[in-house]
Order: structure tokens, then C-alpha cells, then sequence
């Protein structure tokens, strides 16, 4: 029996997890494997090809109709372009992704006719799946954002991710806090939420504090100060009272109806969402009394839900 799907791929920098997913948003199969972000642009697309190869020997009864993709990186949706990355990914900024992924995967999805593709940023992609079937599902408005090895934010407004004229709306990462004047960004500039507020920021305000230059993770601050370290404490309390703060910003801009987090630094404790909550809580406006961020729901899956979703919104554009 054929069942109709889409491809949905998220790319990191470390991993990219591909998977089938119907129109009710059930992912039917999934696969990990390495980027390879180092090898530039083919090798990643080669990744690509090989888990939808692998997922198509999975479910040989399956019949991909699309490929929706969210990729560390700015990106002209439009386009399907790269166009503007970090050093993680070599000679990613001008990759034409769409075009190379749709030359490449002709044939081995199942489908007939040309290959429809649809990529956007991984964060957009993660917000559209909690908008969609997390945490954010039914609001008319949320401002996502992932606090991980960056911090990323996206905007949801009535089911669509706001990229803005220059495809970074919702770029919460490179707002000015105070209490990061003294840690440099990943952009070049100094006192931005994503140098103090990221899993490498948190590291960085701990070392800057006299912290034992050994720990080198978010993770692992995280469980210093729950062994008593003060500056540990102080460390983690401070770059989370910074997402707070910025968050309360951000909310006051947007009256958003809902607020969610993500990412590998939501997952440092108690203690870090105590903090957060407090530092949202001493900034929020009296109006948007009621308003508080929320952990997101769908875990390491929300990315390919989204990227699914596009797909298949793609799909129906065209049909009509």
C-alpha cells in the first residue's frame, strides 16, 4: 500500500535528522546522520540523499511528494538560498540549497514530476512545528526562540513565520543586554544576548567570573552550581536572567499570545528557568500581565514538523 509523505530534513552543525511525515504531521520514519558541514555544500547534500534513501528501503511503500528544509543560517526563502552563515558550515553562504537538493533528488523519492523544495531557517522551521503542533499550537502569535549553542528567535503571526525585509525578523541573539558588555558575540560585536545567553555564552560569563577554565560546557556550569560553585551560580544565573530580560523586551514589542523556549540550554535545570523567569517577570509590562514563557513541547522533532509543514503548504500552493 503507497503512502503519500514529504522529506523533511533539519540541518545542524553537528547532525541533520531527515524524516517521512504525512499531512497530519506523523512522522513515519526518521534517520540521524553526520552534516559534514565541514566538507561544504555537496557533502551535505549528499547526507541529504543518503537518509532519504535510507528512509525510502524503510517504508519502500512510501511515496515523497515534497522536501521541506530547515538549515542553520540566514536564508532567502524565496530563493532557497543561503545567505549568510557562520564558519561551522564551509562555503554554505550562497549555497542555491533548493536547486541543488532538487537536481540531486530526482528519483529517489518515489514521486512523479519535478521536485518541489522548501528551505528556511532551522529556527523558523522549529517555531512553525511548535505553532503548529506544540506548545504554540492555536495562538495567533508567538515569538519562539531556541537558546542553544546561538540563540535564535523566530516570530509565528496567524500560522506564518515573519522573516522580514532582510530574512532575520525575530533575530533575538543579537539584541544588547546589560551584563554581556564585557563577552563578545559570534557577530563581531560585543554585549548581544547570544554572548552571554548561548551554551558557549553561559561558559564564557563563568570563565570571565574566575570559573575553572576545565568546564567548557553549559552542561556542565550547570551542574557546578548545583554542587555549590558560586561562580557557577552567579554564571548561570546571570545568562539566564539575560534571556528573561530580553524576552520581556521582545514581548513588550510584540504582544505575542504566546512565548516558548527551546534548545539545549532550556535543559539546564530549576535553577536556570527560576532565574529566566524572574528576569522576564522584573521587565514584563504591566499589560502583558498574564504572558509567560513556556517550554516548547516537541522536542528534536519540532524542526521537522515544521519543515513538513512547508512542504506540504508548498504543495498546496502549487495545486491550486
Amino acid at each position: 500500500m503507497t503512502s503519500e509523505a514529504v522529506l523533511a530534513v533539519d540541518i545542524g552543525g553537528t547532525k541533520t535528522a531527515a524524516a517521512l511525515v504525512d499531512r497530519d504531521g506523523s512522522i513515519l520514519a526518521s534517520s540521524l546522520a553526520a552534516t559534514r558541514a565541514d566538507e561544504g555544500p555537496d557533502a551535505v547534500v549528499s547526507v541529504i540523499a543518503d537518509l532519504a534513501q535510507q528512509l525510502r528501503s524503510a517504508l519502500p511503500g512510501a511515496r515523497a511528494l515534497g522536501i521541506g528544509i530547515g538549515t542553520a543560517g540566514v536564508v532567502d526563502v524565496a530563493a532557497g538560498r543561503i545567505i549568510g552563515s557562520t564558519d561551522t558550515f564551509r562555503d554554505w553562504t550562497g549555497t542555491p540549497l533548493a536547486d541543488l537538493v532538487a537536481q540531486r533528488m530526482g528519483g529517489l523519492l518515489g514521486g512523479d514530476g519535478p521536485v518541489v523544495v522548501e528551505v528556511q531557517n532551522d529556527v523558523d522551521a522549529h517555531a512553525l512545528g511548535e505553532s503548529r503542533y506544540g506548545a504554540a499550537r492555536g495562538a495567533a502569535s508567538a515569538l519562539v526562540v531556541a537558546v542553544g549553542t546561538g540563540v535564535g528567535g523566530a516570530i509565528v503571526l496567524d500560522g506564518s513565520v515573519h522573516r522580514g525585509a532582510r530574512h532575520v525578523a525575530g533575530d533575538i541573539g543579537h539584541v544588547p543586554v546589560p551584563g554581556a558588555e564585557h563577552l563578545a558575540c559570534t557577530c563581531g560585536r560585543s554585549g548581544h544576548l547570544e554572548a552571554i545567553g548561548s551554551g558557549p555564552g553561559v561558559v564564557a560569563h563563568f570563565v570571565s567570573l574566575g570559573g575553572e577554565p576545565a568546564i567548557r560546557t553549559a552542561r556542565g556550569v550547570a551542574e557546578a552550581a548545583e554542587r555549590g560553585d558560586e561562580r557557577a551560580i552567579r554564571a548561570l544565573e546571570g545568562s539566564a536572567t539575560a534571556v528573561g530580560r530580553a524576552l520581556a523586551g521582545a514581548a513588550a514589542l510584540l504582544d505575542p499570545e504566546r512565548v516558548v523556549l527551546l534548545g539545549g540550554v532550556t535543559g539546564a535545570g530549576p535553577r536556570w528557568w527560576s532565574a529566566m523567569s524572574a528576569g522576564f517577570l522584573a521587565e514584563r509590562i504591566h499589560a502583558l500581565s498574564g504572558l509567560a514563557p513556556e517550554p516548547g513541547e516537541l522536542g528534536g522533532d519540532a524542526g521537522l514538523l515544521g519543515a513538513a509543514w512547508s512542504a506540504w503548504a508548498a504543495l498546496e500552493r502549487i495545486s491550486s
